[in-house]
């Protein structure tokens, strides 16, 4: 008979979940929100994975709720029906045509993919927008941009593209009592009844604060947050993110992900982790383990 404690059979996996009861505990009843998008999404075994995942969360008393991105997706729809886009310092100008798209591809397509991979894994999933219960109310965005040849600030009219401005969470309180895991498409619908694309870190950021979250979970395609010799930074606070900003050290595209990860800690989500989509089981490492796989933002006074 062969011994598996020596050969890494059963015991060592007993010890591995034995190893997660706390953390378990730590999270029933809690809400987790995990922002799915990057290179994962576009993964098939990746994408599975992180149903699987998910599903376990769910059915150990966690109550996640995921939030996905698409502009890959969308750049290619876009592609194909033959519609330009219109860029104006470098970022996209969404018109009317391109909105419609946009919420086809991520109300659409993308969402009812997520909730089929949910289900397939043996969970309940029901695929939602922002304009499902007015989950999100959303204002237009308002880009400033220097103008050199002036000296002046002016703002970009960006079109359709729109930022939180109000979250309603009573229809995801009523799914949460339920064993329905509710994934959320990043689409807004304004005062007067415009639709408007949002960012979906930004829209994962405001839906967490809102349901008091104890953790947001950014997936993306980077590790985390790095330091000047691009070792990754386990743990910060909001005081010592917002210096690394100012320095330089968090730069590019980084920055407006850990500006999410401040106002989300700063609106009552007890941390926030930035963590690469790409590594396998990256959800359950990062909140079952004790080290976790990402960079994690808690407010200055823990």
């Amino acid at each position: 008979m062969t011994d598996k404690t020596q050969d890494g059979g059963s015991p060592d996996r007993a010890q591995i979940l034995s190893e997660a009861l706390p953390f378990m505990q730590r999270y029933d009843k809690r809400t987790v929100v995990v922002k799915y998008g990057g290179h994962a999404m576009g993964d098939e075994k990746l994408g599975a994975e992180f149903a699987r995942d998910i599903v376990l969360l769910k059915q150990a008393g966690v109550n996640p709720i995921v939030v996905h991105g698409g502009g890959p997706q969308i750049g290619r729809m876009l592609d194909r029906l033959n519609i330009k886009s219109e860029f104006s310092g470098g970022l996209r100008i969404t018109d009317k045509a391109t909105v419609e798209i946009v919420e086809m591809v991520l109300a659409g397509s993308i969402n009812k993919q997520i909730v089929a991979q949910l289900n397939q894994a043996g969970g309940r999933a029901v695929g939602l927008c922002g304009k499902d219960g007015n989950l999100i109310q959303a204002r237009k965005v308002e880009h400033k941009i220097h103008d050199p040849e002036s000296n002046i600030e002016k703002i970009l009219d960006l079109g359709f593209v729109g930022e939180p401005e109000s979250i309603n969470p009573e229809i995801l309180d009523v799914i949460q009592k339920s064993d329905i895991i509710p994934v959320v498409a990043p689409i807004g619908v304004s005062r007067g009844g415009d639709t408007y694309n949002i960012n979906a870190d930004t829209a994962a950021g405001a839906i967490a604060a809102a349901m008091n979250a104890t953790r947001l979970l950014l997936l993306t395609d980077v590790r985390g947050v790095l330091d000047k010799e691009g070792q990754l930074v386990e743990t910060l606070t909001v005081d010592e993110a917002k210096s690394m900003m100012k320095d330089g050290t968090i730069s590019g595209g980084m920055i407006p992900k850990v500006e999410t990860c401040i106002e989300s800690v700063e609106g009552g989500v007890e941390a926030v982790v930035i963590l690469d989509g790409r590594v396998r089981h990256a959800v359950l490492l990062e909140l079952l383990t004790e080290h976790g796989v990402g960079t994690l933002i808690e407010a200055s006074n823990r």
